[in-house]
């Protein structure tokens, strides 16, 4: 009995707080819950982006920004050493450019021992309607004087005829206005070699005589006739014999030793 109006007493009581609750809720201005919950947001907004900071630092993303700084700083020193590799690589070319130049000269004076001669390169080409010069960087300075033979590796590529302190002029074989006195290697058979106008690529060979017996593919060479060219250096190479019905109008063609197009480096036969 006692136990019976105890457990109704507590479901009374139980009750009664579920009713008083309902009555407060029901009562409550919603607006303040509003007002409530604008504080509680700000309470909590600054937790929640501390804790989002956190998760990326975690997971490596705040690292972003920095890397774009670290990269911009990575090319620029970049930059910076591919200026000074470019510069390096320049530096380079020009030494090995220098270095080709003095194994050509090397080479050059090997062959023409026999002669006392002055290395130099061509600074400037003019070639017009009637005729075609180079110009040399040594002059009377170096002892180069007007009728000194410019030879190559390959063989004779012209004269001197004229010259300042600094500078000579030289008149290439291919020039129209050039003349040599020339002699086959094979057959011994003298001939005039002259240049052809507006043509480095060949020269012809003329004044031949009527019982001489011209080999195709024979070297041509200097005959020492005529003041300026020693003799027995190389012109070129017979490639083609033209017949005429009068025997003084027949010539021959000769492809020079020298390809002038890619002519550098040359030396000045001193003595």
């Amino acid at each position: 009995m006692n136990k019976n109006k105890r457990s109704g007493i507590i479901g009374i009581i139980i009750t009664i707080i579920i009713l008083t609750a309902l009555v407060v809720i029901t009562n409550v201005d919603v607006s303040k819950f509003s007002y409530l919950e604008g504080i509680a947001q700000k309470l909590v907004m600054p937790i929640q982006n501390g804790l989002t900071y956190l998760k990326n630092k975690i997971a490596g993303n705040n690292t972003f920004f920095e890397d774009i700084n670290n990269l911009k700083s990575e090319n620029e020193e970049l930059k910076k050493q591919n200026e000074e590799l470019s510069k390096s690589l320049s530096e380079i070319g020009i030494i090995k450019a220098e270095n080709k130049t003095l194994r050509e000269y090397a080479n050059l004076s090997d062959q023409y021992t026999k002669y006392v001669t002055v290395p130099a390169y061509i600074i400037d080409r003019d070639l017009s309607n009637l005729s075609s010069t180079m110009v040399i960087n040594v002059g009377s300075r170096e002892g180069v004087g007007a009728n000194m033979p410019v030879v190559s590796a390959e063989g004779v590529v012209g004269h001197v005829i004229s010259v300042t302190e600094t500078t000579a002029k030289v008149q290439p074989i291919t020039d129209s206005s050039s003349s040599i006195s020339a002699i086959m290697s094979i057959s011994r058979d003298n001939l005039i070699v002259k240049g052809e106008l507006g043509n480095n690529n060949q020269l012809k060979a003329t004044y031949i005589s009527a019982d001489a017996d011209l080999v195709l593919n024979d070297d041509v060479e200097t005959s020492g006739l005529g003041g300026i060219y020693p003799k027995g250096l190389k012109i070129g190479k017979l490639t083609e014999i033209v017949e005429a019905q009068n025997i003084t109008e027949k010539y021959a063609i000769i492809e020079p030793a020298v390809d002038f197009s890619k002519l550098e480096t040359v030396l000045v036969i001193i003595k």
